[in-house]
């Protein structure tokens, strides 16, 4: 994938469809990050967080012309619907699973533009991270949506669950190569990307998970805010997640401690074995006397400790040619 064009069906995502003419300012209220601005065919990362600040669900909001699709975790659409259910009183909004209507084919690389675009028979528009735009297909409604979870240029393909595997068979002759599940969690660690669920869960202040892009301080009062404003003004997280470079390629479990002169400070969420930079690379919380990148600790490993280094997010960043 970080030479050619990379395929992996992630229709194991999950989809909350939200209709109703209160849908913007309703979520407004209720998410990190400013949604009430999204025009249709825009998008972005967001939140939504208890009354303390932590985290309930990451998502991806979509604005369609008649709706929002929420895009998350499918084991965390239940929970969230009912919880948002709790909140809506009199306003003009309707939620619904929308997992099962249309699966999510990825394209990712630094041919996944080239590649889709012969499958498409159409050029594509410059489409930041998040931004969607809807495309005919034999007949058909394919969702093309910018991501980049891989690190790399990469478009979710929503289509019906029929049509995926005949997109799927026209992917792969124009080039693209299927990517498993561990190679894609290898892919996202590199690039420094947090898993819900993984990286992140109930117990996580939305400071801690290193998601600067999924919140806004100026957007006005949602839920959390307050305690995200006053961390952010008047105080600081005492952990957060970052990079760690291990010293070769064993590789720590999650839950693996951090040690700083045999000292506990901190844990390891997510470890893989990098090929492209030949060792080890783990996402993992660390206390702040120790996020500069570079300082040597130490890792707990299956025979031993392990040495590693701090490391800045994202391990790799792909050069401005691959996209």
């Amino acid at each position: 994938m970080r030479e050619g064009a990379g395929l992996i069906d992630r229709s194991e995502r999950g989809k909350i469809q939200v209709t109703g003419r209160d849908r913007a300012s309703f979520f407004q209220g209720m998410l990190s990050n400013d949604v009430k601005t999204l025009q249709p065919g825009q998008g972005c990362e967001a939140a939504f967080l208890d009354v303390h600040g932590k985290i309930v669900a990451l998502l991806t909001v979509h604005c369609l012309p008649d709706r929002l699709v929420l895009e998350l975790g499918r084991q965390f659409v239940g929970p969230t619907l009912a919880t948002l259910d709790r909140f809506l009183i009199s306003e003009k909004v309707e939620l619904e699973d929308a997992s099962g209507e249309a699966g999510i084919l990825t394209v990712a690389g630094p041919a996944a533009r080239k590649t889709l675009e012969q499958v498409l028979g159409q050029a594509l528009p410059d489409l930041p991270v998040h931004h969607h735009v809807p495309v005919t297909l034999d007949g058909g409604q394919v969702r093309v949506v910018r991501s980049e979870e891989s690190g790399e240029e990469g478009y979710d393909l929503w289509a019906s669950l029929g049509d995926l595997p005949g997109l799927w068979d026209r992917l792969r002759a124009a080039g693209a190569v299927p990517v498993g599940r561990e190679a894609w969690n290898v892919l996202r660690v590199e690039a420094g990307v947090v898993w819900h669920g993984v990286d992140v869960g109930a117990s996580t202040l939305l400071l801690e998970a290193s998601l600067p892009a999924a919140y806004s301080l100026q957007k006005g009062c949602y839920i959390g805010q307050e305690v995200l404003a006053r961390i952010t003004y008047r105080g600081h997280v005492n952990r957060q997640i970052v990079g760690f470079r291990l010293s070769d390629d064993r590789v720590p479990g999650a839950g693996s401690r951090v040690l700083v002169e045999g000292k506990d400070v901190g844990w390891i969420t997510s470890a893989v074995v990098s090929p492209s930079l030949g060792r080890a690379l783990a996402l993992g919380y660390l206390r702040r006397e120790h996020w500069g990148p570079g300082t040597p600790v130490e890792v707990e490993g299956p025979e031993g400790t392990l040495a590693a280094e701090v490391s800045a997010l994202p391990f790799y960043r792909r050069s401005p040619a691959g996209g």
